[in-house]
């Protein structure tokens, strides 16, 4: 009984111990080995283990190296301060900018359900209806604010397909009752009113049963699609602008590798075979391979399908016409993709190599994110003056009453609605990045991992596949991307493997953690709408689901490393 109150107690005060206990039990690193290296180890160690436990918050944590860094003499406070906003930051505070324009104005909950309209509710195209929409909305704003809005859109339909099944099961028994009196006699002498009642009580089991298989799909089917859709884009999710980072911090020679429209061209065909292929086995353990009742071949809507479209067109209804303020937003955001796409396609010179880059690389994708969000601040959100042909004397002066007109987006809005702890925590990646360069940590590990030479390539990545993936479970996809990557670029420039092959693997690893509920906290607003006994599914089949998206995105990355010398 000590015994479990002692444990209890320390479970208790975990936080405490390792916050405390972790930096004195990696001092002998700096102390008695008192190298650079060893010093930028301490760092990198105890950055590894605050961000695998995170007893600080994770953007805490990335601002380590700005203390420890000067105070082991690996860098000068003012080069360490200077990693934490580059033009990868930019870029990222750019589109977030842009994101939370298009959050704040419902435009991304409009073009939700105008696909859903249009693609309809058989359960099958139901299905690929909101796994498409929340993967392309996830690919321009956060996986967070796509699952948020896109949940309770599933809620609704999924309550109304419930409760009309209800009704229907509650109008049978009253039609049986009324025709009992005249059928007993018959049903009696037959022997078949037992066996009617359990017919009808077995056919409302197996209803219900696939009523609750349909909502277990399709909730989990948002959340797959969220965490896909954000691979296909450059500004999708974290670690892809780690990587991009990352490759020019470590290699600031590349010809601009990768940007914005390079990108997408890997990514996107990658995210839409994946997208298929989590449909497909969605569909396959949840809704059966019954095409014609999935797929509604050469059958008639019945009430619930009519009914859960009612509900997606009642949702769009309440929305209301599109109004200056949402085609302002729409405008600029296609916009910003356009100038990404065109300013360095790679095939043909875009339109910043003609105007600016032709010496230098002036004009990067950061510049145009900043771009269109500077201009946010800038539009009205309502049509200005000017643009009334008839204006009434009473309408002036109620203008000039009510104040000027608001912008698109406002500082208050965006303060609120901003994730500043993912730029905290993409510059304290490029920090530790530069301080294991300066220090030379780099090199020694480089040096260290030269034995690995005998190893084919193949075999490397399996286990590099595995380790990531299995640190991912414990900690955050951007901090497990910001603490490998310099390491692995360090051991592939060593062995002399393809660097931009590996590092995509370390990336598409730390992406691959959908099965767990609690790895990242849009997974938690899921689990508000989760029913209790959704739990026994993820131990089968969404592991067996993972496993295999996992395998096929780091199928394409085998094939690059026989193919690149």
């Amino acid at each position: 009984m000590m015994v479990s109150h002692i444990l209890k107690y320390v479970w208790w005060m975990k936080n405490g111990l390792i916050l405390f206990c972790t930096p004195f039990l990696l001092l002998p690193l700096p102390l008695v080995i008192g190298t650079k290296e060893a010093a930028c180890a301490y760092v990198v160690v105890l950055m590894a283990v605050y961000w695998c436990t995170e007893v600080l918050p994770l953007a805490v944590t990335a601002l380590l190296p700005a203390v420890l860094f000067p105070v082991f003499r690996i860098m000068e406070s003012k080069d360490v301060c200077m990693q934490y906003l580059k033009d990868t930051n930019m870029l990222f505070l750019g589109g977030l900018m842009v994101a939370v324009a298009v959050e704040q104005w419902n435009l991304h909950k409009r073009i939700a359900l105008r696909v859903l309209l249009i693609v309809g509710v058989r359960p099958a195209l139901l299905m690929l209806g909101f796994m498409g929409v929340t993967a392309f909305l996830s690919m321009w704003i956060s996986n967070t604010a796509t699952t948020a809005m896109m949940v309770p859109i599933v809620q609704a339909v999924l309550e109304q397909l419930s409760n009309t099944a209800e009704q229907e099961q509650t109008s049978t028994p009253e039609i049986d009752e009324k025709n009992t009196e005249k059928q007993t006699d018959m049903q009696v002498a037959l022997n078949g009113h037992s066996f009617s009642m359990e017919s009808d009580t077995e056919e409302h089991s197996q209803d219900a049963e696939e009523r609750l298989k349909m909502c277990k799909g399709l909730t989990l089917c948002v959340c797959y699609a969220a965490s896909i859709g954000g691979t296909a884009t450059l500004t999708g999710t974290g670690p892809n602008l780690v990587l991009m980072g990352q490759m020019n911090q470590l290699f600031p020679d590349n010809p601009d590798i990768i940007n914005f429209a390079s990108w997408f061209g890997f990514a996107f065909p990658n995210m839409i075979i994946m997208l298929t292929l989590a449909w497909l086995w969605l569909q396959f353990v949840f809704l059966g391979v019954n095409f014609r009742k999935t797929w509604g071949c050469g059958t008639v809507k019945t009430e619930k399908e009519i009914a859960a479209y009612n509900v997606i067109k009642e949702e769009h209804r309440s929305l209301g016409p599109m109004n200056f303020g949402e085609l302002s937003v729409l405008a600029l955001f296609v916009l910003l993709v356009v100038l990404w796409f065109t300013r360095d396609p790679g095939f043909v010179d875009g339109w910043a190599t003609h105007f600016f880059n032709a010496e230098k690389e002036f004009v990067t994708d950061g510049t145009v994110a900043v771009f269109v969000a500077a201009l946010l601040f800038v539009f009205p959100s309502k049509p200005p003056h000017l643009c009334y042909w008839r204006t009434q004397t009473c309408d002036r002066v109620h203008q000039q009453e009510s104040g000027p007109t608001p912008t698109l987006l406002t500082w208050k809005v965006t303060q609120q609605k901003m994730p500043w702890s993912i730029i905290l925590l993409l510059g304290g990646g490029f920090a530790l990045a530069k301080g294991s360069e300066v220090s030379g940590l780099s090199k020694w590990l480089g040096d260290q991992m030269s034995p690995l030479h005998s190893i084919p390539p193949w075999a490397i990545a399996v286990v590099v596949c595995l380790m990531i993936a299995t640190f991912t479970e414990c900690t955050s996809n951007v901090a497990t991307a910001t603490l490998f990557l310099p390491i692995l670029a360090s051991m592939v420039c060593a062995l002399l493997i393809f660097t931009v092959t590996c590092m995509l693997l370390v990336h598409h690893c730390s992406r691959r953690k959908v099965h767990r509920t609690q790895s990242i906290k849009w997974k938690k607003k899921l689990c508000r709408y989760l029913w209790k006994c959704l739990t026994n599914i993820f131990g089968r089949n969404i592991v067996l689901c993972n496993r295999v998206f996992q395998f096929m995105f780091s199928l394409h990355n085998f094939f690059l490393f026989f193919s690149k010398p």
